[in-house]
């Protein structure tokens, strides 16, 4: 479930999405092929820890892989940038990712567990 609240205008507005799992995956597909393709994507509908687990996942598939393409796709999965600014701070504190800073934006890095 999802609520919006805000103004449009000078009109409120308190709008709530209720979606089943397999419904807020169909959406997901739509946002991005990466978020397609984690598992258990539910959207905002996952819970923390499953979220958690598929942003590692991401990075880890991926190797390495720039902030803003990051953040792009889990804000599609956590449901909006203030929830995937939030799992990007946390990535910088994980053990098995290492942010570098790019020319441009930081680099996130999977760390052999091996290593």
């Amino acid at each position: 479930m999802v609520r919006i609240r805000g103004q449009i205008g000078a009109w409120p507005v308190d709008l709530t999405v209720e979606l089943e799992a397999q419904e807020w995956a169909q959406l997901a597909q739509q946002l991005s092929p990466e978020a397609a393709s984690a598992p258990h994507v539910a959207g905002a509908a996952m819970t923390n820890d499953a979220l958690w687990q598929t942003t590692l996942a991401l990075v880890r598939r991926a190797g390495q892989v720039e902030g803003p393409q990051l953040l792009s796709q889990l804000a599609g999965l956590a449901g909006g940038e203030t929830a995937a600014k939030r799992l990007l701070v946390r990535l910088r504190h994980c053990a098995q990712v290492r942010m570098e800073a790019g020319a441009d934006a930081p680099i996130y890095h999977w760390v052999d567990e091996q290593a």
